[in-house]
């Protein structure tokens, strides 16, 4: 017969926990609230879309799949704030999904220039590269994802099933 670990004894119906408990929790409460918030490394300038109403504008664009008025926006935000790798990587991804993969793969670039551990950046232009049939250049992206994400990360794991599904559907081997 298998029985469940035992936590913490059982408690007698109206004790109350020690206040040494309370205190401790309240000491861990502290210290989490204490603790800075990193931003994502993806992420250069994490403040950027709060101060620029075109950032901002141009992020609910792109959640409205509305990628002309997304690119738009960014291209705005972007005249202002030309060395953002953010705002680089989603004028990339709005003129890929536009169809103009040529101007993407531009903003891609400039992205990996600005900060070449830029993840959405990789994942994202390795993407635009199975679309126009470059599976070796997709993973030189997907490499260097590997290396950027010592942990598994969103997007490494895209990238990875997106370079699959390309290779089920063409049939085509992995690279040297």
């Amino acid at each position: 017969m298998s029985r469940a670990p035992r936590c913490a004894p059982a408690e007698a119906p109206g004790r109350q926990r020690p206040v040494g408990w309370v205190a401790g929790l309240a000491f861990i409460a502290g210290i989490a609230v204490a603790l800075p918030s990193f931003p994502e490394p993806t992420e250069t300038r994490p403040e950027a879309a709060a101060n620029d109403s075109d950032y901002a504008a141009g992020k609910q664009a792109l959640d409205r799949q509305d990628w002309r008025e997304a690119a738009r926006r960014f291209r705005q935000a972007a005249l202002r704030d030309p060395e953002n790798a953010d705002l680089q990587n989603y004028l990339g991804y709005s003129y890929r999904n536009l169809g103009q993969l040529d101007t993407a793969f531009e903003h891609y670039r400039r992205a990996l220039e600005l900060n070449p551990r830029h993840r959405g950046a990789h994942e994202y232009a390795g993407e635009a590269y199975l679309m126009v049939g470059d599976l070796a250049r997709a993973e030189e992206h997907l490499a260097a994802l590997r290396k950027i994400c010592l942990l598994p990360c969103e997007e490494l794991g895209d990238l990875e099933r997106e370079i699959a599904a390309y290779r089920k559907k063409t049939g085509a081997g992995r690279t040297p």
